[in-house]
């Protein structure tokens, strides 16, 4: 693979995660907001488990499942909307 190859990639993987956070803060709740962040470690937080982000927001694992499935939908159709999925 040459250099510019490279560059693109990162470039491309750049804006999608710039257009990703974008996403997170003007089209979830707070709550789906916080769960994505808590289980993929994003804004530099170390990622957790179903079970971890359960017990420190005080809810149960499978509602956690159901708000951050939902919020993964939300932003799947936001990327396709804005032509970022194939």
């Amino acid at each position: 693979m040459s250099d510019d190859d490279n560059i693109f990639d990162h470039i491309d993987l750049r804006l999608k995660s710039e257009k990703m956070y974008h996403f997170i803060e003007k089209n979830l709740t707070p709550r789906e907001q916080k769960i994505l962040v808590m289980r993929y470690g994003l804004f530099c937080r170390r990622p957790m488990t179903q079970r971890e982000v359960a017990k420190e927001l005080n809810i149960s694992r499978s509602y956690v499942s159901r708000i951050e499935k939902k919020a993964i939908g939300i932003l799947r159709r936001q990327f396709g909307r804005a032509g970022f999925l194939e």
